[in-house]
């Protein structure tokens, strides 16, 4: 069996994540934006739980389509409050849509895929830890990234959901060099 990060647990869909999706650089602005409202999501929550409910979130928010999601009244909201396949929390339900309305605002004025890997000057950041306790909850690129999204109008999107969401895009790359992910992706 192959060496990985010290997070992931023997989930089979914790380690599937681990091994095709964490520090996989993603450009693409629909699978961004996914994320970054998942990982906001997460707040206060394990990971894995996030993982279990992603088709279900998939679903109710059509495929994570913004416009779908900012045009949602609050008689949806709470209808969405009523799904057991989703956290149900009223406050994440509502960012949820106002993170919808300022994604399009952002993509009204530039490439939001672009504007977030602004924060890691459009490249991926190659870091070499030997050990998990090594690996930072927040960066100096967390923090800007934080400001100007909370700037834009976003919610749920504080540095340490940042760096999370940075991790998982591969913006960063943060598997443990006796990962066997650290050494694929670093080729």
């Amino acid at each position: 069996m192959s060496q990985r990060c010290q997070w992931c647990s023997t989930d089979p869909i914790y380690q599937h994540y681990h091994d095709t999706e964490w520090g996989v650089p993603e450009y693409d602005s629909g699978k961004l934006f996914e994320k970054l409202l998942l990982d906001g999501f997460q707040a206060g929550l394990s990971w894995i739980t996030i993982l279990k409910k992603r088709d279900h979130y998939r679903e109710v928010y059509q495929g994570f389509d913004p416009h779908f999601m900012a045009a949602q009244t609050d008689t949806d909201l709470l209808r969405l409050l009523e799904q057991p396949g989703i956290v149900r929390n009223r406050l994440k339900v509502k960012g949820a849509r106002q993170n919808a309305t300022a994604w399009l605002t952002l993509a009204s004025q530039t490439d939001p895929g672009q504007w977030l890997w602004q924060f890691v000057e459009q490249r991926p950041k190659i870091n070499h830890f030997e050990r998990f306790s090594d690996v930072p909850a927040i960066t100096l690129e967390a923090e800007a990234m934080s400001k100007a999204l909370k700037k834009a109008g976003f919610t749920f999107v504080g540095p340490t959901i940042c760096y999370a969401f940075m991790q998982a895009t591969g913006m960063v790359m943060d598997h443990t060099v006796d990962c066997f992910r650290y050494r694929e992706l670093v080729e």
